[in-house]
């Protein structure tokens, strides 16, 4: 995602997010009409307490989507990578504060170490890590929220109903920056505006891919998968994007990094589901992504 969001740096992190919120809606669209989801697509839209909490997540990932591309074209992926390494630990946080969930003693310290890590790293940069903390806390709240939609959303009518919510807004917003000759992705040749058009599929294939892995795999397979997301962004950072990285900022990250290995540790601990229990798993979730033979 860095490294694409380079590709059309000329356009601002608002007219970038207008356009992935436009052509993400196209995307599933199309991705309904494939899989022959219309029908599933209707009962989501009867359901209105999921409705009510689609809402609520298309603004978080609105948030999360805006800060991400603030971040990247203007010099701070590195904090964007730390606000997706303290994610994990948000979202434990959140099981504690609403869900009432009982932590272990290895993820009570890893939120100790992360807490740390948020004091030093303030203390590195200046200031409150304001970029990481809203990148971290949003999608945080992004996860808790749609886990708590209801089993008449599955990974792409959720994400379609997510986009639909926000298109009429972003349609506005390009519309006005048409207006005043400030939009980028007619005016720039056709190179820019597929990678704009892009944009759709960038966005909704990893968190497509995702809400399926999530179905399918164990929770210490996934927990530990998703720390390569924010390794894969500091590197870019640092190797390529050539951020700075001095002393106190590195002893800031590895606070999060021994938060993130006391948690991964935690998980593997954990008993895995017994096989027969993971085969209905994985045939209920092939069935309600509309990707197994039930939908043909």
């Amino acid at each position: 995602m860095p490294l694409y969001f380079m590709t059309i740096a000329i356009a601002s992190p608002t007219e970038i997010v207008a356009n992935r919120i436009v052509f993400s809606l196209v995307f599933c669209l199309l991705l309904i009409t494939f899989t022959r989801s219309w029908n599933d697509l209707r009962v989501l839209l009867h359901d209105r307490p999921a409705l009510r909490r689609l809402a609520l997540a298309a603004v978080l990932i609105t948030a999360n989507w805006v800060t991400y591309a603030f971040a990247v074209l203007n010099g701070h992926a590195v904090e964007a990578s730390l606000g997706y390494f303290i994610n994990p630990l948000v979202s434990a946080g959140l099981g504690v504060v609403f869900l009432k969930e009982r932590l272990t003693r290895l993820q009570w310290t890893a939120l100790g170490f992360g807490l740390a890590a948020v004091l030093v790293l303030t203390f590195a940069y200046g200031s409150v890590p304001v970029i990481a903390l809203t990148l971290a806390f949003s999608f945080g709240l992004y996860g808790f929220v749609k886990n708590r939609v209801g089993r008449t959303a599955t990974a792409v009518t959720s994400l379609t109903v997510e986009t639909a919510f926000l298109t009429v807004p972003a349609l506005v917003y390009l519309g006005w920056l048409m207006s005043r000759d400030e939009s980028t992705v007619l005016s720039n040749g056709p190179g820019h505006f597929w990678l704009m058009a892009a944009s759709g599929i960038v966005t909704a294939v990893p968190l497509l891919l995702f809400g399926g892995a999530a179905r399918r795999l164990p929770l210490s397979t996934l927990g530990t998968l998703q720390f390569l997301n924010p390794v894969m962004q500091f590197i870019i950072a640092v190797a390529l994007f050539g951020e700075a990285m001095p002393p106190e900022r590195l002893a800031g990250f590895a606070l999060v990094w021994v938060a993130i290995i006391l948690v991964a540790v935690d998980m593997l601990r954990r008993p895995g589901p017994p096989r027969m229990a993971r085969r209905s798993a994985t045939a209920t979730a092939l069935k309600q992504d509309g990707t197994g033979p039930a939908n043909g």
